[in-house]
């Protein structure tokens, strides 16, 4: 092998290299900070999200502005920094939330005469939201809920949840197929 051909050798392994390199840090940058997938694991938001729906969530979002009531979110679940759950935000900090007899109604303690029942079009016919309780919330405090209410474990179970413990916003269903496309949030 000639110097030239060495040469030329060392400069395309190395423009190789870089791509590589660049490409690596790049999918690092976007995974770490901006957005990540996520496997839904379980039933406990269907019929929105089933088990094995491969979703991607906004990691940025909430650098920018608060989270909003009726969001999908990922969570780390609070009492195990390694699980992740998928849940809906019902109440916001400061909030208390009241669960009665099948009905969840949301106060602001400055105004705790304004008491508003959420209207929840995206929970399943016939679903029964158990666990009668009144939960206050503090500063960066957020109650969820799964949509599949008899069969999730939130914060009926485990309290409020704390922000720093939401990873991020679900903005798209990539899989199945048949149901790929933008998520969006109902109106309150």
């Amino acid at each position: 092998m000639s110097a030239k051909s060495l040469k030329r050798f060392l400069t395309n392994s190395w423009e190789v290299l870089e791509i590589v390199l660049i490409a690596f840090i790049t999918v690092f940058l976007i995974r770490s900070f901006i957005a990540q997938p996520f496997l839904v694991n379980g039933a406990s938001m269907e019929p929105a999200y089933s088990d094995k729906h491969y979703l991607l969530v906004d990691e940025l979002i909430y650098r920018f502005r608060e989270p909003a009531r009726g969001e999908v979110i990922v969570l780390r679940y609070p009492g195990n920094n390694k699980t992740f759950f998928i849940k809906r935000i019902i109440g916001l900090p400061g909030e208390t939330i009241t669960i009665t007899n099948n009905i969840v109604a949301v106060s602001d303690p400055r105004n705790p005469k304004e008491s508003i029942i959420i209207q929840e079009p995206y929970l399943p016919m016939g679903s029964i939201t158990g666990g009668d309780q009144e939960i206050n919330l503090g500063e960066n405090e957020y109650f969820v809920m799964g949509d599949n209410r008899n069969n999730s474990f939130d914060s009926r179970n485990w309290g409020p949840l704390p922000e720093e413990e939401i990873v991020g916003l679900v903005r798209l269903r990539v899989f199945p197929l048949n149901k790929f496309g933008l998520v969006k949030t109902p109106e309150f």
